[in-house]
């Protein structure tokens, strides 16, 4: 099974042990709304007031008290959440360490969503959709989930707006949509977020970060070659020069992340080093998953 092997689906079963200890919040596996007498679940009672069917009101508590109350209900509302990850040929660095992140990270939170009756969805993009998941719920589709997620290939450059775009017109439901990328190609992105939030997607944000690749100690001369249009360029690689390209790479992060806080999109940080269930559980809380 490759990546989705034994200690894999043990570690998510997990997580969704721990996501179970929910409370109403952003990313949450079921919204409910209370309603007059409908639903499953007794909620609440209120007054009695004109008009009330009188089917709704509680007759056993006003054998007890004389009261006249209606009860509440809980209706179950089910959450479309949709996993939008980065393929183009930037995720490949590396033996494809982002994408196997990506892969998991997806994975991960969409066996939990599975798990909770959502309906779940997976888009493959790099500057158009290159492959999708329709939308489906429960969790015996986890190993469609991994089957999808294993065959995705990186490949091609990256347009953030037009894939999105295209993503927005396929979708009908709108819901939740999480992000996975290294946005190595930053340009446009602002854009992109925008009209994910105008379209009504409520927009996670996985910056996946390759930091053990920032940690090089080769130096010298080299032939740096950009993984998405194949051009190069010749530089000699020194301290400085790395240290300057640090320091533009947290600029940007910094950047990312104030541009989605203003607009209440949650933005998460994830180095390749960090093991991916230690942010799955960061997702959880900054969403409000977790007591």
């Amino acid at each position: 099974m490759g990546l989705f092997d034994e200690e894999f689906l043990k570690k998510i079963e997990y997580l969704y042990v721990v996501s179970k200890k929910v409370f109403t919040g952003k990313l949450r596996a079921e919204r409910k709304t209370r309603k007059v007498a409908s639903g499953m679940e007794f909620a609440d009672h209120r007054n009695y007031a004109p008009g009330d069917d009188f089917r709704s009101l509680d007759w056993r508590v006003y054998g007890r008290t004389e009261k006249l109350l209606i009860r509440l209900f809980e209706e179950k509302e089910d959450l479309s959440i949709h996993f939008l990850v980065d393929v183009s040929g930037s995720m490949k660095f590396r033996d494809e360490v982002k994408l196997n992140y990506a892969r998991k990270m997806a994975a991960a939170l969409g066996y939990i969503g599975l798990c909770n009756q959502d309906r779940v969805s997976f888009c493959a993009f790099n500057d158009k959709v290159v492959d999708r998941l329709p939308v489906m719920s429960g969790r015996g589709q986890i190993f469609k989930v991994f089957q999808f997620l294993e065959k995705l290939k990186s490949d091609g450059t990256t347009s953030f707006e037009d894939a999105f775009k295209g993503f927005a017109a396929q979708t009908k439901r709108r819901g939740v949509a999480v992000i996975l990328s290294d946005f190595e190609n930053p340009t446009g992105f602002e854009k992109a977020l925008n009209f994910l939030h105008y379209q009504q997607f409520e927009t996670y944000v996985v910056h996946i970060v390759d930091d053990e690749m920032m940690q090089t100690k080769v130096y010298g001369d080299m032939s740096i070659v950009d993984s998405e249009t194949g051009e190069s360029v010749d530089i000699t690689l020194t301290p400085g020069l790395m240290a300057q390209y640090k320091k533009l790479h947290e600029a940007l992060c910094l950047k990312m992340e104030a541009y989605c806080v203003a607009r209440h999109m949650l933005y998460f940080r994830t180095p390749v080093s960090e093991p991916f269930d230690e942010i799955v559980l960061k997702v959880f809380r900054a969403g409000g998953f977790l007591k």
